[in-house]
C-alpha cells in the first residue's frame, strides 16, 4: 500500500486531537475540490504534532455541517465518524499514489468504490406543508453519512481522473502531510511550509562541513 507520507505513523498516537483550522490556510485547490479539503483534515505539524478535524464525533459532525453534508441538528456517533475517517485514509492513499505516478492500490480503489455505491443518485420526492413538493435527501444519520461519503468519493474520483490530476501533489515541506494542486513549479501547500523548507535548506548549507 502507498503511504501518504509520515502522517500515518502519527495517527494512532494523536487521533483525538482537534485541528485548529486557523493553523494553516486552505491548500491550493481545496476550495475547488472538497475531496482535497477532506484529505487535508488530517495534518502532521512541526514538533511531532498531529491534528485532525475529524478526530472526534463532535468535530467530524462540525466539519460535515460546515461543508453542507449534514443539517445542523446532526449528532454523529463514533461508528459513523470512524467511517468518515476511514474513507479519508483511502482517499489520501489514492492521492499519494497519483502524485507519485504509482499504481493505485486495489484496497483503496475498493473502499472508494464502495462509498460511491452507498447513496442513491437522486434526492427523493416528498411533500412538505410549507414548501409543497420538494426533493431532499433522507435524514436518518446513517443515510446522511452514506450520502456524504458518496459525494466525497465522487469528488475525489473527479479530481483523480480529470484535467487537474496532473497538478495533484504532496507538500514538499516535511513534516507537512497535506495535498494541493500545483501551480507552476510550486512545491509547498502554503507560504508557511515554503518558508520552513527554505529555512531548513539554508541551515543545512550553513552547517555543512567545509571541504578538506
Amino acid at each position: 500500500m502507498v503511504e501518504a507520507s509520515a502522517y500515518h505513523e502519527s495517527v494512532d498516537d494523536n487521533a483525538g486531537t482537534d485541528l485548529d483550522t486557523a493553523v494553516l490556510p486552505p491548500a491550493p485547490g481545496a476550495e475547488q475540490y472538497v475531496a482535497l479539503a477532506f484529505a487535508n483534515t488530517a495534518v502532521a505539524l512541526p514538533g511531532g504534532q498531529f491534528a485532525d478535524e475529524l478526530g472526534t464525533p463532535d468535530s467530524a459532525t462540525r466539519w460535515l455541517v460546515e461543508q453542507g453534508f449534514a443539517p445542523p441538528e446532526t449528532e454523529l456517533r463514533e461508528m459513523c465518524a470512524a467511517q468518515v475517517r476511514s474513507l479519508r485514509e483511502q482517499v489520501r492513499v489514492l492521492f499519494a499514489s497519483r502524485s507519485c505516478s504509482d499504481p493505485a492500490p486495489q484496497s483503496a480503489l475498493t473502499a472508494v468504490n464502495d462509498a460511491l455505491s452507498k447513496a442513491p443518485t437522486a434526492a427523493l420526492l416528498r411533500w412538505d406543508p410549507i414548501q409543497g413538493l420538494c426533493r431532499t435527501a433522507p435524514h436518518p444519520i446513517t443515510q446522511i453519512v452514506e450520502h456524504a461519503l458518496a459525494t466525497l468519493a465522487a469528488n475525489a474520483a473527479d479530481l483523480l481522473t480529470g484535467p487537474d490530476a496532473e497538478r495533484l501533489a504532496a507538500c514538499g515541506s516535511a513534516p507537512c502531510s497535506r495535498f494541493f494542486l500545483r501551480n507552476g513549479r510550486r512545491q509547498w501547500c502554503s507560504v508557511r511550509c515554503g518558508d520552513r523548507a527554505r529555512a531548513a535548506r539554508a541551515y543545512a548549507r550553513r552547517t555543512q562541513p567545509e571541504p578538506v
